[in-house]
């Protein structure tokens, strides 16, 4: 037999549930907040921190170890998405950095900047299932609305923002929960 008719099986598990609940669970902690629910607080940048971006970094390099190119470039950006967030809001309350506030010129930019990042990524979701499709599509809009928002300061834009927002988590973890429930019963529960 040669090496190359050695076929590995891969037995490690699925990191996208992991990812996508990271992400929507902070996406949906976030966009209350956007939404005028109540004020940033320490909850929302904690969930910023660990679970919307360590644990999707820790998603991203699992991807990567299947070989799932998407998957480690969403959620490896995504993750480090939220790290800078959480720096941006953090840093300018150090003593170090208390001139180094993001004005909302700045602060749009990035935002579009991910809108374009997320649009793209859209692109290629349509390949796969239409609940990560409207995942993609959802935040692309969520990136633009904030970016909008933030440009203009408009309070509306940003209120109707948080609520798109909250619906772009939700989707997410529906889709996360769909394939962790999918995959226990090893059929189809959750249409995907």
């Amino acid at each position: 037999m040669n090496i190359r008719d050695v076929k590995i099986k891969d037995l490690t598990a699925n990191p996208a549930p992991l990812g996508l609940m990271g992400f929507g669970m902070t996406t949906v902690l976030l966009n209350i907040h956007n939404a005028g629910f109540y004020p940033m607080n320490a909850m929302i940048l904690s969930m910023g921190f660990f679970y919307g971006g360590l644990a999707q970094v820790i998603a991203g390099i699992m991807e990567w170890r299947k070989g799932n190119t998407f998957g480690t470039t969403a959620f490896t950006s995504y993750g480090l998405f939220w790290l800078t967030l959480v720096g941006i809001v953090m840093l300018p309350k150090t003593e170090i950095y208390t001139g180094f506030a993001t004005t909302s010129f700045p602060f749009a930019a990035y935002l579009f900047m991910w809108g374009l990042f997320t649009l793209v990524m859209f692109i290629g979701t349509l390949k796969g299932s239409k609940a990560l499709s409207v995942v993609f599509l959802a935040l692309a809009i969520l990136f633009f609305l904030l970016a909008a928002g933030n440009n203009s300061g408009s309070t509306a834009i940003l209120t109707i923002a948080g609520y798109e927002g909250i619906f772009t988590g939700l989707a997410a973890i529906y889709t996360a929960l769909g394939q962790v429930l999918n995959e226990a019963y090893g059929k189809k529960i959750v249409p995907l």
